[in-house]
């Protein structure tokens, strides 16, 4: 059966032919709404019944939804039609009443960077492109305006290693009968995979690109993330290179600051070596989002740096930055604390 949510009108039509694409954006529009698929004066009869027959809106199991008591986000840990457990986060965005969905794309990760607590998990699986519309669905169906008004994939997982699944979603998030998300409010994360950068660049060219940076000095980047192993900082550079010349889109780099692991003033100017070269090749200023570190559990290596060194990485660094709010750390639901858990 195929799952509704998960298509757009044109992959509709063209998955049940007696159906037309106008009555196909109708029909989206009624999944999408939480409606019953039903005939109207612009849907035939027979063109919902045979949707009907050929799909299902398949649900997650909430299992907990967790609000932090510090600041308006929230989590939910959500279940798979096979019990597989994974977790989506409501972000408050600057204008009040508008919010955002960091959304997971895998249960779990292979990548094990050393600071992120869904490393510790390892992969169990991928999730389908329906299970990662549903997050913003179960998310979207508790605000009282009933509107999302952007996606960020900073969950669980690594977008560009479920690649075919995560662009079926965006799709749907973009698409104007469907979730109706512009394009440019959805930023996909990656620790670095640059054959993904590139095809994103290409099948998603409004979508934002976000990379993990976290240092530019090589054999350190390595020792925090072992896909630095795989490709190095110069092949994610030049792909992130190729993307932001396509699709004329700075991208954003994030720096999680680790005390006296990444927060020297070598490290800043490295990066912002690393940040000039950039620009120079492609016309593009990388957005700097430095975030402060957030624990990750039992026999957690690191510590979150002071304001006065990151005050004095900022300044080592010469360049424009933005600090990242990362809230939710009560409940788990900060930057690198996904991992299943309820507090």
């Amino acid at each position: 059966m195929l799952a509704l949510q998960a298509l757009t009108p044109e992959r509709l039509a063209a998955s049940v032919p007696s159906i037309s694409i106008t009555e196909a954006r109708k029909l989206v529009a009624q999944v999408h709404r939480g409606e019953p698929i039903a005939a109207t004066s612009a849907i035939r009869r027979v063109a919902a019944d045979a949707v009907r027959a050929a799909g299902t809106v398949p649900t997650l199991e909430l299992i907990a939804e967790t609000a932090s008591q510090i600041d308006p986000f929230v989590k939910y840990l959500l279940a798979g039609p096979d019990g597989a457990r994974f977790e989506a986060v409501r972000i408050p965005l600057e204008r009040a009443g508008r919010f955002c969905v960091c959304v997971s794309s895998q249960v779990g990760c292979a990548l094990g960077c050393a600071f992120c607590a869904t490393g510790r998990l390892g992969l169990s699986r991928n999730l389908a492109a329906w299970e990662i519309v549903e997050q913003v669905r179960v998310v979207r169906a508790r605000l009282p305006h009933g509107r999302v008004h952007g996606v960020v994939f900073q969950g669980m997982g690594e977008p560009l290693a479920n690649l075919d699944e995560v662009l079926a979603a965006i799709e749907v998030l973009q698409e104007p009968s469907a979730l109706g998300i512009d394009a440019r409010a959805i930023t996909v994360c990656t620790a670095g995979l640059p054959v993904g950068i590139r095809r994103l660049a290409r099948e998603a060219p409004k979508v934002r690109l976000g990379i993990s940076i976290h240092t530019a000095i090589v054999e350190r980047r390595k020792s925090l993330m072992p896909i630095a192993r795989t490709h190095s900082l110069d092949e994610l550079l030049a792909a992130a290179a190729d993307h932001a010349r396509e699709t004329g889109l700075s991208p954003m780099w994030a720096i999680t600051l680790l005390d006296g692991v990444n927060d020297s003033d070598d490290d800043a100017r490295a990066i912002a070596e690393r940040a000039h070269q950039f620009e120079a090749e492609t016309g593009r200023k990388p957005r700097i989002s430095i975030i402060a570190y957030n624990p990750i559990g039992d026999g957690d290596p690191f510590r979150r740096t002071s304001l006065e060194r990151e005050a004095a990485f900022r300044a080592a660094l010469g360049m424009a930055s933005h600090r990242r709010y990362s809230g939710g750390s009560d409940v788990a639901a900060a930057c690198g604390q996904l991992a299943n858990t309820v507090r």
